[in-house]
């Protein structure tokens, strides 16, 4: 071993290095060095590419943040900072890096908002609920607060590609605290669901749609379509009128 120099050179400068380091750490922290190695750069982009430009987070709610950073470039807490970043209602994730000399990378996700939760909160494309209020129509989702808005967010999406073919599209989804479904079209019409085979009773009233339902009243969008019928539904005109009925079993299902 004593007879390889490269070993001994190698093992040299990590020893070295890493005196070096602790010597700078222990410097950085002494009570009467509180600029040495000061941030000098800061950087932000967006998590996934550099090139994405941020919509909801502003300039002053970064720069309160970074102004807030206890430390200098060696003591800095990342953990802590990232979880500043993260109290900033648009954020979603945030990644913080060391950035040789002197700089700090800021990395930041915005949510992206696929519709309202309730009144008071969002729904991001990833199914999850974050406290903002943000006045733009979108689709409303309604459900107890133990119910998993994930799946209220991947029904919603498969419930739209369902209803493609017909020009239709989900303006809400009402989840009730029995795990019932009713949606709301963007053409006013409500569909009820139920509780089971969901998506068997949409491509019913799918499948139907253009050589029978669509045909019951062409001056205005249909009020209401109960499809927990097991061979049929019940279709309510708007005005109060009677509903017309089309199924050869009359016993409702949920």
């Amino acid at each position: 071993m004593w007879d390889n120099y490269r070993l001994l050179n190698f093992v040299t400068n990590t020893l070295l290095v890493a005196v070096a380091a602790a010597v700078l750490y222990v410097l950085a922290q002494h009570d009467g060095m509180p600029r040495f190695l000061p941030l000098k750069e800061v950087h932000i982009q967006g998590m996934h590419s550099p090139k994405v430009k941020l919509e909801h987070v502003s300039r002053q709610q970064i720069e309160r943040v970074v102004n807030e950073v206890q430390g200098n470039f060696l003591t800095l807490d990342l953990v802590a900072v990232r979880n500043d970043f993260l109290r900033i209602p648009w954020v979603r994730d945030a990644k913080i890096e060391r950035a040789w000399p002197l700089g700090l990378n800021i990395k930041l996700e915005e949510h992206q908002v696929l519709a309202h939760w309730g009144t008071h909160a969002l729904v991001n494309t990833y199914g999850e609920v974050f406290r903002v209020v943000l006045d733009e129509e979108l689709p409303v989702f309604t459900a107890p607060m133990e119910i998993n808005s994930q799946e209220i967010a991947r029904r919603f999406r498969q419930f739209n590609e369902a209803l493609a073919p017909l020009q239709q599209s989900i303006a809400g989804i009402n989840l009730s605290s029995r795990h019932a479904w009713r949606l709301h079209l963007d053409t006013g019409t409500i569909l009820e669901l139920g509780r089971y085979e969901i998506e068997k009773r949409l491509m019913r009233y799918v499948s139907v749609y253009n050589h029978s339902i669509a045909h019951l009243n062409q001056e205005e969008a249909l009020a209401y379509v109960d499809l927990r019928y097991p061979n049929g539904f019940a279709v309510y005109l708007p005005e109060h009128k009677p509903p017309l009925k089309n199924k050869h079993n009359t016993r409702k299902e949920t």
